[in-house]
Formats: C-alpha cells, structure tokens, sequence
C-alpha cells in the first residue's frame, strides 16, 4: 500500500512537470506574476486564491478594469486558470459570473489595445543609417573593437529581425548551427517558437537584398565575421529578449524617432505591415511569421491597406 501511495505521488510530479514544460518559460514567468498580483488581491479581501472561486475573479476583473487594458484582463484569467491546472484544480473560466462581467467592462472601457509602432521600411532606413554614423565614429579607434563588434550585431539584429518577421525570443535563440548560407541568402532554423510549444521546428529563408547597405545576409555575415571564437553551440546574439527592445529604442531615438513608441515587437509588426503594403499575399506572411491563425495578420494588412483602398483617393478636390 505505502508502495502505490509512493508510486502515485511520483506520477503526480512527473505529471506536474509535463505541465510546466508544455508552456515556454517566459509564458510559466508572466503566468505566476499574475497570479501572484491575484494572490495578493485575495489576501487583502479575505479571498482564497487556490483554489478560488469564479464569484473571485470576477470582483478581481473589476478591481482592474478602470486601470487595465482589456487584452491584460483576458491574460489575467488565462493565468489564475493555468495555475489552478497546473496545480490540480478545476476553475471555471466560462462561468457566467465571469463572462458577462467581462462584457459589460468591455462595453464600458472598449478593448482597443494601444500598440507600439510598427517599423516600416522609411524608418527602418533611418534606424540603419544612425547604425552607419556609429559605425564610422567607431572605426578609426583600435580601443573600439568591441564597440563596433557591437554595432554590427546592433544592425544584423535589427535586419534579420525585420527581414524575418521574427519574436524577440526566436532571435535570441538563435545559434550559429541553425545558420546555413546558401546562394540565394540565409536560411534560419527556429528550432521552438510561441506558436511551436512540442518544438518541431520551423524555417526563415532570407534572401539577399539589392542594396548592400540594407541586406540582412550581409550584415549577419559581416557580424559573425569577427566572432571567430564561437562554437556552432553557442547562441549568434548573445542577447536577453529584453535587450532587443533596449536597442531598439536606443537607435530610434539616434534616428530621431520617439523610441517610447517602439518595442521588440516592432520589427515583427513592421514586416508584416511593410509586406501587407508591398502587396504580399496573406499566407506568404504568415508562412515568414509563423502566425497559425490569419487574426493578427489581417490587422497588419487592414493597417497598410487604410490609405491605399480609402475612399477619399476617388474624391477630387
């Protein structure tokens, strides 16, 4: 008896581990800071947080309406639910105590979500063209070695960032043995992706660019260049996710943009959206992007489509 009891704990933590791993990281991360914020909201009423009640989070949700986007709310469920499964218990997120609170904090707040800016290629231009001033600023110096090492990961990150439609978190995953050039560009291989959790794998191709000063193929290969000391083990970037937003808004702000509009995720927006302008099919963004549902993409293409199919184009003044 004590045997099977042994026995059935151990499957129980085998199988709270299968759990984990069917979630990335950084997924697990923002879930427990989440429940956490709930946790703390239980304490401070008298609530139990877990397991808790769908009666619970509905007063949580309303706690948070006035300050919160509506897309952070739906987040907030999804995270109190993923922490009751992974724990073993059942809440019910489609009670109706639930929905229709979220409804009707819907229809008071809307659920606009205010995005960041996507990149699109005028701006992209000038983001590279800083990276080019800092380039040769650096250059003359012999003390400038790593500075300028840096600068060409700067403009191979942000290249290849854009060019692929990548998340932050695939290009910091990147590692020299998923590179494999070839004679039309670069292939990419994403070995786990947001939308790829069993990791089967996916690739980017990228081709070379007409203009040298804009290539992506090119920029990686004059940054890997001088990294003669890495392994094909070792990660191309050797960057946080995090950091990719810091350079991002650190050459925005040197291309005089406003770098409190740009994120990570700007580059990946800004393909999507460049692509959409450009004429680029739907299926062929979501093939270099990896979306699995046609959603986010439409917004991209409906974004580069406002002023090309607007009506006042046929309204001579």
């Amino acid at each position: 008896m004590n045997n099977l009891i042994t026995d059935v704990k151990t499957l129980e933590i085998e199988t709270l581990k299968n759990l984990e791993n069917s979630k990335a990281k950084n997924t697990l991360r923002a879930y427990r800071s989440d429940f956490r914020d709930f946790s703390e909201f239980c304490i401070k009423n008298g609530f139990n947080s877990l397991p808790t009640l769908p009666k619970v989070v509905a007063l949580y949700l309303t706690s948070l309406s006035k300050s919160f986007k509506f897309s952070t709310l739906k987040r907030r469920i999804a995270s109190i639910s993923v922490v009751h499964k992974l724990k073993g218990h059942y809440l019910d997120i489609k009670h109706p105590i639930i929905m229709e609170n979220l409804h009707g904090i819907k229809r008071v707040f809307g659920s606009r979500q205010t995005s960041k800016k996507p990149i699109l290629i005028n701006n992209l231009k000038l983001i590279i063209n800083s990276i080019h001033k800092e380039k040769i600023k650096n250059q003359s110096s012999v003390k400038s070695k790593n500075k300028l090492q840096e600068i060409l990961r700067d403009k191979a990150l942000i290249l290849i960032g854009f060019a692929g439609g990548f998340r932050r978190s695939e290009l910091v995953n990147i590692y020299h043995e998923d590179l494999e050039f070839v004679t039309e560009g670069v292939k990419i291989f994403i070995k786990r992706s947001k939308t790829d959790q069993s990791g089967e794998g996916s690739i980017k191709a990228i081709p070379y660019f007409n203009n040298n000063e804009f290539c992506p193929v090119r920029a990686l290969k004059e940054y890997i260049k001088d990294k003669s000391n890495c392994t094909n083990k070792d990660k191309v970037f050797e960057i946080s996710d995090k950091s990719v937003a810091l350079i991002i808004k650190k050459y925005t702000k040197k291309a005089g943009l406003d770098p409190s509009g740009y994120s990570g995720h700007s580059l990946r927006s800004g393909f999507a959206t460049s692509a959409a302008e450009s004429g680029a099919e739907e299926r062929s963004i979501m093939a270099m992007t990896g979306h699995k549902t046609t959603q986010m993409v439409r917004r991209y293409i409906q974004e580069a489509n406002l002023f090309k199919n607007n009506a006042l184009n046929k309204i001579k003044l």
